[in-house]
């Protein structure tokens, strides 16, 4: 038994094409999940079967059809189960292939995406970056519910500035997902948050890092420890900057952590 992702590309978009790809896979005995278009001219399909034979006769058979190009046959991704969700695929970096990006008019996907990262046990490490206001910490915390897991501020600026330097009682539980500001954190010159943050980057949890990389700044973590890095922008073509976000912290003093 298993899930498949089918995705093709419409070379003649002629009537009742869907409904000889469908009639086509009901005759397989295989079952349709979900339908969506993905793009302007593909659509996809997922599909389940307790009979992979199935699949491969409807793999080949699907091949030599003349009005549609078979992109993407292969079991689900979470890419594919998002796109079919919301009509399109989240970008992702061509180079970076950790790096997903988002605008603000998705914060639906994105918490959607993180939602799904979030379900998953065991330890992830997540960097999320964009500028103030865009979204950011209200992603995290309704993507946090939507998976039905608790959240952790050990740094933050939402309301005020956090720092917490301990926990008590459940917070220290692997289910928890445990989020902090790297700018808050990297200027923090309390040696017990920084020992705190340390004991939960080695615990086998979830972590969300805002500003990831004023993060790393002198300290013993790379950009590269982390599973995913999600940039989120109020348009497509707004620069991430870190001059302003430093200043609106209003700390002036040195970076200097002792060994953090």
């Amino acid at each position: 038994m298993s899930d498949w992702y089918f995705e093709y590309e419409i070379q003649v978009n002629r009537p009742g094409l869907l409904g000889d790809i469908a009639s086509l896979l009901g005759m397989l005995r295989v079952n349709i999940i979900s339908i969506n278009g993905v793009d302007e001219d593909r659509r996809g399909m997922l599909v389940h079967t307790d009979n992979d034979e199935a699949i491969e006769r409807f793999r080949t058979i699907v091949s030599t059809m003349e009005h549609i190009n078979v992109t993407k046959f292969r079991q689900p991704k979470l890419r594919d189960r998002l796109a079919l969700r919301h009509g399109h695929y989240i970008p992702r970096d061509a180079d970076e292939k950790n790096t997903f990006r988002f605008v603000r008019d998705e914060l639906g996907i994105l918490v959607d995406f993180m939602a799904e990262l979030f379900k998953k046990e065991g330890h992830k490490l997540i960097g999320i970056r964009g500028m103030p206001r865009v979204g950011k910490t209200e992603s995290i915390v309704a993507a946090s519910v939507c998976a039905n897991k608790k959240w952790i501020f050990l740094s933050s600026t939402m309301i005020k500035q956090t720092v917490r330097n301990k926990l008590a009682g459940d917070e220290f539980s692997d289910n928890n997902i445990f989020i902090l500001d790297g700018i808050v954190t990297r200027r923090s010159s309390d040696e017990r948050h920084l020992q705190l943050v340390r004991e939960m980057m080695s615990m086998p949890s979830i972590k969300v890092v805002e500003h990831p990389d004023m993060f790393v700044q002198h300290s013993e973590y790379k950009i590269e420890d982390f599973d995913y890095i999600i940039e989120l922008r109020h348009h497509p073509d707004e620069e991430i900057t870190y001059e302003i976000m430093e200043k609106n912290h209003m700390m002036s003093e040195s970076d200097s952590f002792g060994g953090f």
